[in-house]
C-alpha cells in the first residue's frame, strides 16, 4: 500500500490526525516507537474540560466533545459525560467564576453557577470551609486516560483500515524525488505523499535542530491516585480555586489581572504550578494533582525523574482542605511530560512543503486535539 499520509506519534494528536483522514477515504500509516503510546496522552488526568481553554481553543474542545461523544457511539471508549465543576474558596475567586459564566452565556456554552448549598449537597466530601460557590459545565465528560488512546487505536485499525506501525522508530524523514520517505530503526523504507510528525515531547530522533531553534519547553507533571474510596462516591471532574487562578479561560475575565497582581510571588504553589484537581477513577479510587516544572526543548534531560516529597506533602495538604476523603493512602504516583510553546499556541514548522512537524500543545491536548487535528488536517491537505 502506497499511503497518501504518513503520521509519526501515535499519542492523541497524532491519532486524530489519522482519525480524519481515514474519514476522508485517505490511506494512513501510523508509526509509533513503543509497545503502546505512552507519554503524555496516557499521563495525564483524562479531563476534557473547553471551559478551561481561551475562546480559541474552546471552540476546538467543543468540537472535540462532539467528536468523542460520536466516537463513544460506535465503540468502547471508556469516557463518562458528568460534567465539570469549578470550585471557589474565596470572594475573588467567586467573582472570577461569575464573570466567566456571562462570558459562557455570550459564547453559548453552558453552564450553571451553583451556590455553596448546591456544590455540598452534590458532590459528597466537598467541605462546606472551603467552597464559596461553583460553576458546572454540563456537557464536558471524563476519559480514562490510560485506556482511551488505546480504544481509539484498536478501532480505527479495525474499522477504518489504518496501517498501524507500534514499537517502530522513525530515523529519517526525507522528501526526495518530489515523494516523501521514511525509514524505520530496522532499516525499512515507506513512501507517501505527505508526513506529519507528531512527536510530542521527543526532540532527538528526527530534526534536532528544528526543535533546538524553537520556542518549545517541557513540562513536568507530579501526579498520585490513592487507593479505592469503598463509599465515597463524585462524579465529574472537579477543578478548585488554584485552577480558576491558573487556566486561560479566566485571563478573559475583567477581573482577572487585577486579582493575579494580589498574590504572593513567593507562594509555594507558585513556584511549583500546583493546582488542585480531582478526578475519580471507575474503581473508586481517586486521582489527584498536579504540579508543573518547566526546561527548555533543547535542555529536557535536565528535569531528571525525581519526584519530591515536599510537593507531594503540599498537594496532598491542600487537597484535604477541599475534600474529606475516605483515606488519603495512596496506590500510586508517577510524572508526567508534556511540551508546550513559550509564545505560541501550538508548535508548527514545515518542511520541503510536504513534511509537517506539529507537537508544544500543551496540557490542552486531551480537550484540544480532536477538534484542532481537523481543521489542521483541512490545513495541509486542502479542504
Amino acid at each position: 500500500m502506497h499511503p497518501d499520509l504518513i503520521i509519526i506519534g501515535g499519542g492523541i494528536l497524532g491519532t486524530f490526525h489519522a482519525y480524519h483522514a481515514l474519514n476522508r477515504g485517505l490511506k494512513v500509516q501510523l508509526f509509533e516507537k513503543d509497545l503502546k503510546p505512552a507519554g503524555a496522552t496516557t499521563q495525564n488526568f483524562g479531563q476534557v474540560v473547553p471551559s478551561g481553554m481561551n475562546h480559541t481553543w474552546q471552540q476546538y474542545g467543543r468540537r472535540s466533545l462532539e467528536i468523542y461523544k460520536d466516537l463513544a457511539s460506535k465503540t468502547d471508549l471508556s469516557i463518562r459525560p458528568n460534567g465539570s465543576v469549578y470550585f471557589a474558596s474565596d470572594d475573588e475567586e467567586l467573582q472570577l467564576l461569575e464573570e466567566l459564566a456571562t462570558l459562557n452565556e455570550q459564547n453559548q456554552y453552558p453552564s450553571q453557577l451553583l451556590s455553596a448549598k448546591e456544590c455540598l449537597s452534590r458532590y459528597p466530601g466537598l467541605r462546606a470551609d472551603y467552597c464559596k460557590g461553583g460553576l458546572f459545565f454540563p456537557e464536558e465528560i471524563t476519559a480514562e486516560s490510560r485506556q482511551m488512546i488505546h480504544e481509539v487505536l484498536a478501532f480505527l485499525v479495525e474499522q477504518k483500515g489504518l496501517d498501524y506501525r507500534p514499537n517502530t522508530l522513525i530515523q529519517e524523514a526525507v522528501v526526495k524525488n518530489g515523494s516523501c520517505s521514511v525509514t524505520t530503526n530496522r532499516g525499512e523504507e515507506f513512501q507517501a505523499d505527505k508526513i506529519l510528525i507528531c512527536s510530542g515531547s521527543e526532540f532527538k530522533a528526527l530534526f534536532p535542530e528544528v526543535f533546538a531553534q524553537s520556542d518549545l519547553e517541557v513540562s513536568r507533571l507530579h501526579m498520585m491516585q490513592t487507593v479505592p474510596q469503598p463509599q465515597l462516591r463524585f462524579a465529574g471532574n472537579i477543578l478548585t480555586g488554584l485552577t480558576i487562578r491558573r487556566y486561560e479561560a479566566f485571563e478573559e475575565c475583567p477581573s482577572f489581572a487585577q486579582i493575579k497582581a494580589k498574590e504572593d510571588p513567593n507562594a509555594f504553589w507558585k513556584k511549583w504550578g500546583i493546582h488542585i484537581l480531582f478526578k475519580q477513577a471507575p474503581d473508586g479510587s481517586v486521582i489527584i494533582g498536579d504540579s508543573h516544572e518547566y526546561a527548555d526543548a533543547a535542555r529536557a534531560d535536565e528535569l531528571g525523574y525525581d519526584l519530591y516529597p515536599e510537593v507531594r506533602e503540599y498537594m496532598l495538604q491542600e487537597a484535604a482542605k477541599i475534600f474529606d476523603l475516605e483515606t488519603w493512602q495512596l496506590s500510586r504516583e508517577w510524572y508526567g511530560v508534556y511540551s508546550q510553546c513559550k509564545t505560541q499556541e501550538i508548535f508548527r514548522h514545515t518542511i520541503d512543503g510536504d513534511i509537517h512537524i506539529l507537537t508544544g500543545i500543551g496540557g490542552k491536548g486531551m480537550t484540544g486535539s480532536p477538534g484542532f487535528a481537523e481543521e489542521h488536517l483541512g490545513e495541509i491537505w486542502g479542504r
